[in-house]
């Protein structure tokens, strides 16, 4: 049997749903998902094992019309990725009809050379069948496409088959990583990507560009016996302004802590170790906008 392997990557406009398709294909959450746009700020890989091959995801941010330094650095990441994948995938959710941002990713990608173009109707479980029959003819218009596949992460419908596909495309090729590894990612930047994610979900619509975590330390207690071990994490939640700041934190400190309680047990399901973690938030003024805290925020 020919072993296939390479590497593909979602592209889409932001909340297209690259990120849970991601997530879907591995089996696993190795990138984080909001409903906010542009939750995604990191090439994440992740892994996806079968017999035939291995396919290797880079989950990309949205590309976008940047409004600040960070949002040009966001589409330069998208941008070295599709110069480096076999394969590129343009996510269309089926709910929205296709749109100018659609029209101008299709253009981007058309121009990245020899990468396979193929395209994914996300989110199909919220539309009927005319709907989507409909947004199936809008995007099979925006270019010339290997395949088109209409899939829903959340439901599980033609993800398998989308996976087949996607290693089809591929290559041959040697084994690139080894079983069971599921991302490349360190794991201080899942361990971020978590807390992040937990600080997003009920804030108003302005505030998810401005957070952004840091872990600052990460370590075994010593002196816990061998049985009963006990890992500490110290991370801060940078915002832009003391009035996000209040909001993060919630009256009395309520919401910090319910991000922190939502932050642990996900991390501990993620490592498989009791977890301490400890959260602060500071104010990194205008941070997006300011190349040395986006260097130093790892942008």
């Amino acid at each position: 049997m020919t072993y296939r392997s390479g590497f593909a990557c979602f592209v889409g406009r932001p909340n297209a749903g690259k990120s849970t398709l991601t997530n879907a294909l591995v089996g696993t959450k190795v990138a984080i998902t909001s409903d906010k746009p542009q939750t995604t700020r990191h090439a994440i890989r992740g892994i996806v094992h079968r017999p035939e091959g291995q396919l290797v995801l880079v989950d990309t941010p949205g590309l976008h019309r940047p409004r600040t330094l960070l949002g040009e650095r966001l589409n330069d990441i998208v941008r070295e990725t599709l110069a480096q994948v076999d394969v590129v995938g343009l996510c269309v959710p089926a709910n929205e009809k296709v749109g100018p941002g659609d029209r101008w990713i299709a253009k981007e990608i058309a121009d990245t050379g020899r990468a396979i173009k193929v395209a994914v109707v996300t989110k199909t479980d919220l539309v009927g069948r005319d709907e989507l029959g409909e947004r199936l003819l809008e995007v099979s218009a925006l270019a010339d496409f290997a395949e088109i596949v209409p899939v829903s992460a959340v439901g599980g419908a033609q993800v398998e088959l989308l996976g087949d596909l996607l290693i089809g495309l591929l290559p041959e090729g040697p084994q690139l990583y080894p079983d069971g590894d599921l991302t490349d990612q360190p794991e201080e930047t899942l361990v971020a990507e978590i807390v992040r994610e937990a600080s997003l979900e009920g804030v108003r619509d302005e505030l998810p560009h401005s957070i952004a975590v840091m872990v600052e330390e990460m370590e075994l207690r010593e002196g816990r016996p061998d049985d009963r071990p006990l890992l500490d994490i110290h991370a801060v939640i940078f915002v832009e302004r003391d009035s996000q700041k209040a909001i993060v934190i919630g009256k009395g400190g309520e919401r910090l802590r319910s991000v922190g309680t939502r932050s642990r047990k996900q991390i501990e399901a993620l490592l498989g170790t009791p977890v301490f973690l400890d959260l602060r938030v500071k104010v990194a003024k205008d941070w997006q906008r300011d190349p040395k805290q986006l260097r130093r925020l790892g942008f």
